[in-house]
C-alpha cells in the first residue's frame, strides 16, 4: 500500500511540473537564436572619407515595446502580432541594433574613431547620433519595414545638427526568420551608409556645425 500511495505521489508531483514548464517535454523544438550582423569584410565598401581621429559615440537607440522582447515579432495579412515561440533573438534588440550600426559605420568611416555610448567622459566626442526604430514590422512572406527617426548631435556645443527620418522596405527571401534577420541587415546597412554621408558632410565641412540641417 505505501509503495502505491508513493508511486501515486510521485506521478502528480512530475505532471505538476511538467505543467509549470519545469520539466522539458521530450519532442518540443529547441529554441533558435539570431542575431543581426553588420558588413562583413568580404563586402566591397567604398570608405567615406573624414578627418583622421573624429570621434563618434552611437546611442541611445530606442525600440518599441512590442519589440523589446526575445521572441522575434511578426504580422500576420491581418495585421495581427505573431510573437516566435521558438525564434528568438541572441541578445536585446535595442543593444544588438546599437552594436550593429556602430560596426557598420566603423567600417564605412575608417578614419574615425567609433564608440558605443555611454562612453567615458574622458573620450572628447565630436559627434553623436541618437536613434529611435519608429516601426519595424516583417510579414513574413511578403517584406520587412523599417522605419528609424535619426539625429546627428556636435558633442562639444550639444546643438542638433540634423534629425531625419528614414525609412527601408526589403523583401524576405527565404521567407523564414532566418530570411527576415538578412533583410534587416540589409537595411540596416542602407541607414548606416545614410547616417556614415551626413556625418562626412559635418566633419569636413565645420562652418555649417552651426546651422540645422
Amino acid at each position: 500500500m505505501r509503495k502505491i500511495n508513493f508511486l501515486s505521489c510521485a506521478a502528480l508531483v512530475l505532471f505538476a511540473l511538467i505543467l509549470n514548464g519545469c520539466v522539458a517535454v521530450s519532442g518540443s523544438p529547441n529554441p533558435r537564436f539570431y542575431m543581426p550582423a553588420p558588413i562583413s569584410q568580404q563586402e566591397t565598401v567604398q570608405a567615406i572619407d573624414v578627418p583622421l581621429g573624429t570621434i563618434i559615440a552611437v546611442g541611445p537607440i530606442w525600440i518599441p515595446g512590442y519589440l523589446d522582447r526575445p521572441q522575434i515579432v511578426t504580422r500576420d495579412k491581418h495585421g495581427n502580432f505573431h510573437f516566435a515561440q521558438f525564434d528568438r533573438w541572441a541578445e536585446p534588440l535595442d543593444s544588438a541594433l546599437a552594436r550593429l550600426i556602430n560596426e557598420n559605420l566603423a567600417r564605412l568611416l575608417p578614419a574615425a574613431s567609433i564608440q558605443l555610448f555611454p562612453c567615458s567622459f574622458a573620450i572628447p566626442l565630436d559627434y553623436q547620433v541618437i536613434l529611435e526604430i519608429v516601426k519595424l514590422d516583417s510579414e513574413l512572406d511578403k517584406d520587412m519595414n523599417l522605419t528609424a527617426q535619426w539625429s546627428i548631435i556636435n558633442a562639444k556645443s550639444r546643438k542638433l545638427l540634423l534629425t531625419k527620418r528614414s525609412q527601408f522596405i526589403q523583401p524576405i527571401n527565404p521567407h523564414d526568420y532566418y530570411g527576415l534577420t538578412q533583410a534587416l541587415n540589409t537595411a540596416c546597412a542602407a541607414l548606416s551608409r545614410e547616417i556614415a554621408g551626413k556625418l562626412a558632410e559635418f566633419a569636413n565641412q565645420p562652418k555649417i556645425q552651426e546651422g540645422v540641417k
